[in-house]
């Protein structure tokens, strides 16, 4: 999206009286914010939910020159924005309540990524951060990307766990971009850039101000699957995103403690709630992993849906001229080329991401389509192979 445009999303964003419901109100009208600010104080005035004021702020807008200041200093700190009109911005989110109209990024956000998200204490106690390293470690080896907040304790070991597993994180913040909190993250805030993303829906310079991290919460939980709480006291907010996604559909999972322990007190109160105690990383995959297929099997050829969590899931771009004989569809050369790995028979999934040089993210997102194509099956022990009558493969 060009400079030009973008200043009219920042625009729009800043005028006064305008959040995010008004801000989506005013698209469902227009087709740009460029065209809301082209429109007439009489066609704004139309609008259900637009009122006198409203509209006199969108009018007399005159911070122009501000705005321009922005994206030079977003340049300059190599941030980018992401609109809820580009095909960056994760489809997951957009189907909660209040999405942010923009996201402030600095690093990528991937269409293919199956989000979890990590929260607990920023007192973390020396399990809390072993189990929460070994869990977060052990989901991204599975493919999954890590989020949270980069917070202490929990947070950053969530963090540092999908890193030691090579796989993508992503930290969502409740202050901007320019702004390293807390500042001994300084190094972890630059290994999740360059190995994930690092966002949030708030201006650079914004301060981290309390207030703002409850509404961060809300996108932290909106982006994942499920949410998982390691440990939690009774009055954590970690119980406020473990609530929050529980609104907005998502799984909740809890990892027990000891009963003598405060710090594991809200997280034993969720799981009399009805979030899902969890021991291991199977644990949670058994639960998230027949919602990505379900997913998937809805928007297989010839079956689109209307907004789904994963309705933009990466797929490989180049297709091969191999088909299998329930689908009608070609099998695109990445998963050809581990149809072809598991001709030989049984073969695990380290050595398929081993020989296909494929990345983690990109194996497990091939193994699920072939999946749902009837061209393999999985086994215990994260084995795979090929079905007894597949498809000919070239």
């Amino acid at each position: 999206m060009e400079n030009n445009e973008l200043l009219y999303w920042l625009a729009l964003r800043s005028a006064s009286g305008i959040g995010n419901v008004t801000f989506k109100s005013l698209l469902g009208f227009f087709p740009s914010p460029y065209h809301v600010f082209q429109a007439t104080y009489p066609e704004l005035l139309r609008i259900p939910g637009i009122g006198p004021k409203t509209a006199s702020a969108i009018k007399g807008f005159h911070q122009w020159q501000k705005l321009e200041n922005e994206l030079k200093e977003l340049n300059k700190f190599h941030i980018h924005l992401v609109t809820l009109h580009d095909r960056e911005y994760p489809g997951i989110l957009k189907n909660i309540f209040d999405y942010p109209p923009l996201l402030y990024v600095k690093g990528t956000l991937e269409e293919g990524d199956l989000n979890i998200a990590m929260v607990g204490s920023r007192m973390a106690s020396t399990y809390g951060v072993y189990t929460t390293e070994r869990l977060a470690r052990e989901l991204a080896m599975n493919g999954m990307t890590i989020v949270s907040g980069m917070a202490r304790g929990i947070d950053s070991a969530a963090h540092r766990g999908a890193l030691a597993g090579r796989g993508r994180t992503i930290a969502v913040l409740g202050c901007g971009l320019d702004v390293i909190y807390p500042p001994e993250n300084k190094d972890l805030y630059k290994k999740i850039s360059e190995n994930g993303a690092v966002i949030s829906e708030y201006a650079p310079g914004t301060p981290p101000n309390a207030p703002n991290f409850p509404m961060r919460n809300r996108i932290i939980s909106g982006l994942s699957l499920g949410v998982v709480v390691v440990e939690a006291n009774e009055r954590s907010g970690s119980l406020i995103t473990a609530r929050i996604a529980m609104e907005q559909g998502r799984e909740v999972f809890a990892v027990p403690g000891s009963i003598d322990f405060h710090g594991s007190r809200g997280s034993h109160r969720l799981i009399k709630e009805g979030a899902k105690l969890i021991e291991n990383v199977d644990d949670v995959l058994e639960e998230i992993l027949p919602q990505i297929r379900r997913t998937r099997r809805e928007l297989l050829p010839g079956e689109k849906k209307g907004s789904t969590d994963l309705r933009e899931m990466r797929q490989p771009d180049q297709e091969t001229s191999v088909s299998h004989p329930s689908s009608e569809r070609s099998f695109s050369e990445h998963e050809t080329m581990i149809l072809n790995l598991l001709a030989s028979g049984t073969v695990d999934i380290d050595t398929i991401i081993a020989k296909s040089g494929l990345s983690v993210n990109e194996t497990m997102n091939c193994l699920l389509n072939l999946e749902l194509y009837d061209a393999i099956l999985q086994l215990p022990g994260k084995l795979y192979k090929r079905k007894e009558t597949p498809c000919p493969i070239p």
